[in-house]
């Protein structure tokens, strides 16, 4: 199985729903996710398998320092194939070419193995305040 991921790929709006609306189980939003990474993120990786999106992860950031992981996605066939540790990687990457010298996530418990063993983040303390 051949995976491509680039940085800042172009992707179009109904495909990142559709991965968006599997990977967190939800309907689609039909949000334009397009114009909001490009006005907002330091970049998102795409990865792609014969064409198709199979993945994809958002970096926001302060534009100083700090990079945030955001919403990382793999189609729920290819869980489990290394696709969303090659997204958290080469998002790494690009953040630290872009002279960030941090690279926060949050994620749920149940996700611990993935982001701490599987990606390398450090577990750290940090606070919530629920806006809704």
């Amino acid at each position: 199985m051949t995976i491509s991921y680039e940085w800042r790929g172009d992707f179009d709006n109904a495909e990142v729903d559709a991965l968006h609306a599997e990977a967190f189980r939800h309907g689609g939003s039909g949000a334009d996710r397009r114009s909001r990474v490009r006005r907002h993120s330091l970049g998102w990786v795409c990865a792609r398998r014969a064409g198709a999106l199979v993945g994809f992860v958002n970096v926001a950031w302060d534009g100083g320092v700090h990079a945030f992981v955001l919403d990382t996605m793999v189609s729920r066939e290819l869980r489990g194939a290394g696709i969303g540790t090659g997204l958290v990687a080469a998002a790494a990457r690009e953040a630290r070419a872009a002279h960030c010298a941090w690279l926060h996530v949050d994620f749920e418990e149940r996700l611990s193995a993935f982001y701490v063993e599987a990606c390398g983040f450090r577990p750290t303390a940090a606070g919530l305040i629920p806006l809704s």
